[in-house]
């Protein structure tokens, strides 16, 4: 650590991360009120190295850092980026000039950032420096339990919003790393041509437009791939990144309802429900952030331990690489994973039918397909994705296990294969009725179709029926035995919705 005595004016220090924007910024606000402000992003190493990150996630941070930098000069501030470890980053900073307070919001990420925030605590208390730590979203630090859970989230969302600050002393004079790209630091990743764009006005925007018009039919339009890219928020990157905040848009939401709700129309009150299903989805994304922050390891390990050794923890590589690439033989999942690779977006349902078929289907231990899957989400969100990592696997023990039958999700969300054939072009004149399963085209019309199976496209890497009959039998017997029913009660306990508990059910 520096020797080095801090020179110049006390600064409140505010560390970004997770919460690039400026209005519901609880941290930006207090600081600005006390004293000359300086806001810091770091582009950490071991972040940066990370297997869940993609370069593409880079491209939306820097795209979001440049507008944020940009509404800091206009009201008399700035952003500062720095490369480097923490706290070694605050360290230097901290020799340069003091450091009054260092302010943040709370997070709930990856195991190694829930590390780096000890090292930052130690430090900060070796240098007498505050750091005040402040909710960002309804997850609940420290956290009494699920019993009245919802109450409190609820009162959460009605907590006025933060203004942003009209004006903020900044500190204009202390070097910045500027923005760093994926180059410069070594991310992997390739292009994502489709990716929304990134950004405060971008999320504002987006957010405007779903509540204006494109919510009207949410609730019908969210399952299926088609209808999903228009029909869905499209928001969470934003939420991921913080562009938004989840209290201005559920505030938002509830407004939009209302206004909906006193017009006498049909039409407005249909829509107004549809509404209503999509603000208990913003419930739902920080009950599932609250388990990663109620218990780090799911990141790790199976929420419920009687799961253990359920699955070999060593990947297939073959059978995993044809998932990865879109070469599995069935039409959905190959095209949702071109989709994800182009724009790192699909609907909710589909991702589950991922997972599904790399943990039922392909039999495959979670971990690996869900780090795969975290690269390809433009919105990878730890406390949501791991979390649902294993619930689409059958391993936290409480929740009903889902097994998707992607010929079945053909038929029912992409009959005419609109979104398939947009995906999987070697398929563009293989006939409706085949597209479920292209495998069983005669010859005659593979040859008329341009799409001979086994060449121009692949086999089944498994067998549909047979891999869910067995996946089925092996979950059920687990779910019968004495000591994971046991251990279900004490997850439920600590992690559970409070609802009634769902019997063992499949989604063929």
């Amino acid at each position: 650590m520096s020797s080095h005595p801090p020179r110049g004016r006390p600064v409140e220090l505010i560390w970004l991360k997770r919460d690039l924007r400026l209005r519901d910024h609880a941290p930006l606000a207090e600081a600005a009120a006390r004293g000359p402000v300086l806001c810091l992003y770091v582009y950490e190493p071991e972040l940066m190295a990370h297997p869940t990150t993609h370069a593409a996630h880079l491209d939306f941070i820097n795209a979001s850092l440049a507008e944020l930098d940009a509404a800091l000069r206009a009201r008399g501030g700035g952003l500062v980026t720095r490369v480097g470890d923490l706290p070694d980053v605050l360290d230097r900073l901290h020799a340069q000039r003091p450091i009054a307070r260092l302010w943040s919001h709370e997070e709930t990420g990856l195991g190694i950032t829930y590390e780096r925030d000890k090292r930052v605590k130690r430090w900060c208390r070796e240098q007498g420096i505050e750091w005040i730590e402040l909710p960002n979203h309804g997850v609940f630090r420290p956290h009494a339990g699920r019993d009245g859970w919802s109450a409190r989230w609820r009162r959460r969302m009605a907590e006025p919003i933060r203004a942003e600050p009209a004006h903020i002393d900044g500190v204009l004079d202390l070097p910045s790393a500027g923005l760093q790209s994926a180059a410069d630091l070594g991310v992997a990743g390739t292009p994502r041509p489709d990716a929304v764009s990134a950004g405060i006005a971008c999320g504002r925007a987006v957010l405007a437009d779903f509540l204006a018009k494109r919510s009207r039919a949410y609730q019908g339009d969210i399952s299926s791939p088609v209808t999903a890219w228009s029909g869905s928020s499209r928001l969470s990157p934003h939420l991921a990144w913080g562009n938004l905040s989840v209290r201005e848009v559920y505030q938002a939401t509830a407004a939009r309802i209302a206004q909906l709700k006193a017009m006498p129309e049909r039409e407005a009150q249909d829509w107004a429900r549809s509404l209503t299903s999509f603000a208990k989805r913003l419930h739902w994304h920080c009950h599932f952030i609250q388990k990663l922050e109620d218990q780090p390891d799911i990141e790790f390990r199976n929420l419920s331990r009687a799961c253990d050794g359920l699955r070999d923890e060593r990947p297939d590589t073959a059978l995993l690489d044809a998932w990865r690439h879109g070469q599995t033989g069935y039409p959905m999942v190959d095209a949702c994973m071109r989709a994800l690779a182009a724009g790192g977006w699909v609907n909710f349902r589909m991702r589950a039918m991922l997972m599904s078929f790399a943990a039922y289907h392909l039999w495959q231990h979670w971990r690996e397909p869900a780090l795969h899957l975290a690269r390809l989400f433009l919105d990878f969100e730890p406390g949501i994705h791991f979390s649902q990592a294993q619930m689409q696997s059958g391993t936290t023990g409480i929740n009903a296990v889902r097994i998707y039958s992607p010929v079945k999700q053909v038929r029912d969300h992409d009959p005419q294969g609109v979104f398939i054939r947009r995906w999987c072009p070697e398929l563009a004149l293989v006939p409706d009725a085949y597209l479920p399963r292209p495998e069983t085209m005669p010859a005659h019309i593979q040859q008329a179709a341009g799409c001979v199976i086994g060449r121009d496209y692949p086999a089944p890497i498994v067998d549909n029926g047979k891999a869910w009959f067995r996946a089925r039998q092996r979950m059920g017997a687990l779910r019968a035995r004495a000591e994971a029913r046991s251990e279900a009660r004490q997850i439920h306990h600590r992690h559970g919705s409070r609802r009634r508990p769902q019997h063992l059910r499949t989604a063929r």
